[in-house]
């Protein structure tokens, strides 16, 4: 039942925006979360270390990131306590907090990969956006190559 309320309410706001002209994005708040960092590839090992950004206007209490891999992940990792696997190359993870034109904490990620492969590409993007809407989704998508020789990749 409340599954059908939500619904109900969320084609209720979204007819009504339409009612008076406004695109249905518009009728939620705007945030434009981004992702910065880099990515690392040594001995079967994939490092990422990313910052969640908001540019604003309106505060995000709390987005999802999702990081896909190339590679399937070992069945034993050690993650994050925000972060959890979601798929044999999939991790989400939790932003917390992320204020209109500030920084949430950093996420690190030590990520170990099946076998040992000579490169590996992670794709990041926003799964969740704390219920705002984001026009700008660019900067919040990225595809990082790595190449097996511990090199830094930023993003």
């Amino acid at each position: 039942m409340r599954v059908k309320r939500a619904g109900l309410v969320a084609a209720s706001v979204a007819a009504a925006a339409l009612v008076a002209g406004v695109p249905a994005e518009a009728a939620a708040p705007e945030a434009d979360v981004a992702y910065h960092g880099y990515a690392s590839l040594w001995e079967g090992r994939l490092g990422i270390w990313l910052t969640p950004q908001n540019h604003g206007p309106v505060d995000v209490s709390e987005a999802t990131v999702r990081l896909r891999y190339s590679a399937p992940l070992a069945s034993e990792q050690k993650l994050p306590e925000r972060c959890l696997r979601a798929g044999q190359r999939v991790v989400l993870c939790s932003t917390g907090e992320i204020k209109a034109g500030s920084w949430s904490e950093e996420i690190g990620l030590d990520i170990k990969l099946k076998g040992s492969p000579s490169e590996a590409t992670v794709q990041i993007d926003t799964l969740w956006n704390g219920g705002a809407s984001d026009r700008n989704v660019n900067n919040n998508r990225h595809k990082v190559l790595t190449l097996d020789t511990g090199d830094s990749y930023f993003f």
